[in-house]
């Protein structure tokens, strides 16, 4: 059990199955926190009723939105998380050799910002993208 979470595209008429991965993350809780209150800013849409919650929910991302992610990956400023099944703070892991990051750097930077990148080629190619997690 845990924080799971996914990035995706695709076509406007298309449905969910034809979903095409952009990204996935374990245990981000900053990125989750980050997106649950882009969610909880546009109004909640496709909430789920008996949750309640940023749980299983489909969060359409737009440009404005990546370019607002980037400059708080950048920064090193996603908001602290904290939940049950999200694991120590995703900018406290260490890399593979063990070895603290440097200022500015963490675990899941890299990745962020390539998730950031291709949802923007994404979208210029007229498909749309989505956030989605499961915990």
């Amino acid at each position: 059990m845990g924080l799971d979470q996914y990035a995706y595209r695709r076509l406007p008429e298309e449905t969910s199955e034809e979903n095409i991965e952009l990204a996935y993350w374990r245990k981000h809780n900053r990125l989750q926190g980050w997106m649950e209150q882009l969610w909880i800013d546009k109004g909640r849409p496709n909430a789920n009723e008996q949750e309640g919650c940023f749980n299983c929910v489909e969060l359409e991302i737009t440009l404005s939105d990546l370019d607002e992610l980037e400059t708080q990956v950048e920064n090193k400023a996603l908001p602290e998380t904290h939940g049950f099944f999200f694991g120590n703070d995703s900018f406290s892991w260490e890399d593979e050799e063990g070895e603290q990051f440097e200022d500015g750097d963490y675990y899941y930077k890299e990745t962020d910002l390539d998730f950031i990148r291709d949802a923007r080629e994404a979208i210029s190619e007229g498909q749309k993208v989505y956030y989605n997690c499961w915990w």
